[in-house]
């Protein structure tokens, strides 16, 4: 990869972790807030799935504002704003006023995702904007890990609150950072486009039922991530009596395997041109089976197939973005990478709540049970979509007047 493109994935690998530390860091405190606010299951899910509800509202209109006023400017103002909701979450003193810190911290923080995107696609060459975005994306298990280090340490000693204002300052830090280092974009020759054909292309990508079809399989995919990830260190704790410090710790191997297999499944949608169908099949066949052991096992087997798990559903991350990813030129970029961030968001609004409710109404294990329908949406959605750029430029071209350029040309 060219140098800009390994420097843009270290400083956007930095943001992730910072994005991950902030947003997933309230699931190890989950207990802790329950105790101190005197809060239900259905309640704690709520916490979580309210982030997501606004953080899926602002993914299209995200990825059309890093389009119109650059990625970079949008993505820095995002990071600079979710800090301080970061911050003051520390303060919320009741269940109402932590509900309405998480909403406004995930409409400040949806912003970032499409913008950071949209960077790397612009400082990248399209044949390996997948392998690149996979590198980038390993961040989130990385930022996960991070995010189980600081609570096993901060959770015992500090308490919930101070964690929260101690992790705020980070994002600071990133911003510097990126001013810094940040390379300008690969420079890109202008492409062709009928007059007027700018607007009719994003218009056209964003109806295009086959960048739903990709929507939807990383909805499935996070109906997996959020739902159990969400609630596995509350399950650990109150049907296994592990201390949250053990769950913390016993999170390394089990976010090292999300990352390794976010970037082998990157590897193979590059090498495979896409075909999507070849990798979400079996890896979400096989970890729908593992979600119905897994709430049987004894703590010890139960870190051993959840690392195997999340090795194999990190397969199928990159896959619900490596067709567009080839497909599209990066002047659309955002508000493709807005839709498909949309839909796993989606699940991040439903999947814990659901969670919750049914621990509340029925049992633990019925709700690990239930989660075993998003791979199976995904399967669905990875068999129906288009496997290759071509096929996926075909696809929208078939739905409307529009011919989206079959490539970018960058030097």
């Amino acid at each position: 990869m060219p140098r800009t493109t390994r420097i843009t994935v270290m400083l956007l690998f930095a943001a992730w972790v910072v994005d991950y530390i902030d947003r997933t860091v309230i699931n190890f405190a989950l207990p802790s807030i329950g105790s101190d606010l005197g809060l239900d299951h259905t309640q704690l899910g709520l916490l979580v799935s309210v982030f997501f509800i606004a953080y899926a509202l602002v993914q299209v209109p995200g990825g059309l504002l890093a389009d119109r006023y650059g990625a970079l400017k949008v993505g820095m103002i995002g990071l600079l704003a979710w800090s301080i909701f970061t911050g003051l979450t520390a303060i919320a003193w009741s269940f109402a006023v932590l509900l309405a810190m998480r909403f406004l911290f995930g409409l400040v923080q949806g912003v970032f995702p499409a913008a950071a995107l949209k960077a790397l696609a612009e400082r990248t060459l399209p044949e390996q904007r997948t392998t690149a975005t996979g590198w980038t994306n390993a961040s989130n298990a990385a930022g996960v890990l991070a995010a189980a280090v600081i609570a096993g340490i901060a959770l015992p000693t500090v308490g919930w609150r101070a964690m929260f204002g101690i992790i705020s300052v980070l994002g600071v830090a990133t911003i510097l950072a990126w001013r810094r280092w940040m390379p300008e974009p690969l420079a890109q020759d202008e492409i062709p486009v009928a007059p007027g054909g700018s607007k009719a292309e994003r218009r056209a990508v964003l109806r295009s039922p086959s960048l739903l079809g990709f929507a939807a399989i990383f909805f499935g995919y996070d109906v997996l991530i959020w739902g159990v990830t969400a609630w596995t260190p509350t399950f650990l704790h109150e049907q296994r009596g592990i201390s949250l410090g053990t769950i913390a710790f016993a999170a390394v191997p089990i976010t090292l395997a999300a990352a390794a297999g976010t970037i082998l499944g990157a590897r193979l949608s590059d090498r495979l041109g896409g075909r999507p169908r070849v990798i979400v099949v079996p890896a979400m066949t096989v970890t729908a089976g593992l979600l119905f052991l897994l709430p049987r096992l004894d703590f010890p087997l139960f870190v051993v197939v959840g690392t195997v798990m999340t090795l194999i559903a990190g397969l199928a991350y990159m896959p619900a973005f490596a067709v567009p990813l080839r497909a599209l030129p990066s002047a659309y970029m955002g508000v493709a990478a807005g839709v498909i961030i949309f839909g796993g968001q989606l699940a991040g609004v439903f999947s814990p709540l659901v969670f919750g409710v049914i621990t509340d109404h029925l049992s633990y294990t019925a709700a690990f049970e239930t989660m075993a329908a998003g791979p199976l949406l995904a399967i669905v959605a990875a068999a129906l979509v288009p496997q290759t750029a071509d096929a996926f430029r075909a696809a929208v071209a078939a739905r409307s007047a529009v011919t989206i350029p079959e490539k970018e040309s960058l030097t």
